[in-house]
């Protein structure tokens, strides 16, 4: 059978800045999925994507091929809770949330069951680390017998009952984009805007969700170093999300530092439980809650107030259910590493600066992350921060403890951090600010 178009002419087109039809891209896509396109022929449409773009349509175009690609799932067969709220089909409204990686970014954990508590089902798909972020499936798995694997029956059963699940993404989900991914990450052309939003869009439109809130990080140990890129790559996200009819909103929030004050799995995991109990970092706990504002508003319930649901044991009760129906024990101990060395302020001051890609790079190096999706992490390893920009230190006391089953890995983590620490003369202020831009 003969293919409809040519690869050859296809990387042509976008090489010499053209713009390709709708019928172009459903080819390309499933010709590339089907093994017609060779590696080497995507390897440079995607470099001539990176270096001359794509327009708003051909985005769209992008992203429905590979929803195209696999399933989609529904979720309109969910009875609202009594006295809950109600969407336009008379099912229970759906929000989800998807952030582009940082340091420390364990929002997912408390927020999910937060959204839950007022009616909303949070069906949030996720993913595990690989080099200096975290992964969300990484931190919960340090909860002994807890599980990622989920059917979609079991996810509908648990959105049900629970109104939260946390959960790794089926094959059939935007297939295309699994190889795509993996070509992009060996190939120099992971920064492409339109890939980076493709990617993450057919996935979260094949989901499912009815309204979307995207936290897109900026800084040094975020994919987008500057705020011009993450507002391009957040205007592009929410367009997207919008053409699909998926409400969706996006959030710039400041990754410069990291979140909270540990950056690990199981440590996470003790941090997001604080914040469940009405305690936890004053960052965490912002964020946490502009969120889950965000994806309440989002789905049409107005007015909720999600920091009184952190307060009075709600949001933890839901967590507990939450975990329980994935199999973990909520009050089970925590992993906790076999080894630990202690990092001292060098001098007095004010902590003005503390970079989260330095602290990223050492949990990384202490065996909290993976270089390769195969490797295994340590539950336990990580960094525990004592102190946060805007804090007074004095020479000589802690500022941050390393963790780790592998004594001889310390020397590396300290390597990464030589350069994290910026102590100024007291009177100073860092520059930071949590929450940047709003994008809708």
């Amino acid at each position: 059978m003969a293919e409809s178009f040519d690869a050859v002419d296809i990387i042509r087109t976008k090489r010499d800045h053209g713009v390709l039809s709708a019928e172009q891209i459903a080819w390309t896509i499933d010709a590339y999925t089907r093994g017609v396109i060779a590696e080497e022929q995507m390897s440079a449409l995607n470099m001539a994507i990176l270096l001359n773009g794509m327009n708003r349509a051909e985005i769209a175009q992008w992203t429905a091929a590979m929803i195209a690609s696999g399933e989609r799932m529904d979720f309109s067969a969910l009875r609202p809770v009594a006295g809950g709220p109600v969407n336009s089909s008379g099912s229970k409204p759906t929000a989800d949330k998807h952030s582009t990686g940082g340091v420390g970014d364990k929002i997912t954990l408390p927020l999910a069951p937060l959204v839950a508590v007022f009616g909303v089902a949070v069906p949030q798909l996720s993913g595990r680390g690989l080099g200096h972020t975290g992964g969300t499936l990484d931190k919960l798995e340090a909860i002994p017998g807890w599980r990622a694997a989920l059917s979609n029956d079991e996810m509908m059963r648990q959105l049900q009952d629970v109104g939260a699940v946390i959960c790794a993404a089926g094959s059939g989900l935007a297939p295309a984009d699994k190889r795509l991914y993996a070509l992009r990450d060996v190939t120099g052309t992971v920064e492409a805007i339109p890939l980076i939003a493709s990617s993450i869009m057919s996935k979260k439109i094949a989901e499912g969700t009815g309204s979307l809130v995207l936290d897109v990080k900026v800084g040094s140990g975020a994919f987008m170093k500057d705020v011009t890129q993450a507002r391009e790559l957040a205007e592009t996200m929410v367009a997207l999300g919008t053409d699909a009819g998926v409400k969706t909103v996006a959030l710039l929030t400041d990754m410069s530092t990291p979140l909270g004050l540990t950056a690990g799995n199981a440590i996470e995991v003790e941090e997001s439980v604080e914040v469940l109990a009405g305690g936890g970092p004053e960052d965490v706990v912002e964020l946490t809650v502009r969120l889950a504002e965000e994806m309440l508003e989002a789905a049409g319930v107005h007015g909720a107030d999600p920091a009184a649901a952190l307060k009075d044991g709600r949001a933890m009760d839901a967590w507990n259910r939450m975990i329980e129906a994935q199999g973990g024990d909520p009050r089970a101990t925590l992993p906790v590493a076999k080894e630990s060395e202690t990092i001292y302020a060098p001098a007095d001051g004010v902590l003005v600066g503390l970079d989260a890609l330095s602290v990223g790079v050492a949990a990384w190096r202490l065996g909290a992350g993976r270089a390769r999706k195969e490797d295994q992490v340590q539950a336990g390893a990580g960094v525990r921060m004592h102190a946060k920009p805007g804090a007074v230190v004095r020479a000589g006391e802690p500022l941050m403890t390393l963790l780790t089953d592998t004594p001889d890995r310390f020397e590396r983590a300290k390597e990464a951090l030589a350069e994290a620490v910026v102590i100024a003369p007291e009177g100073s202020r860092p520059d930071h600010q949590l929450i940047i831009d709003r994008i809708a």
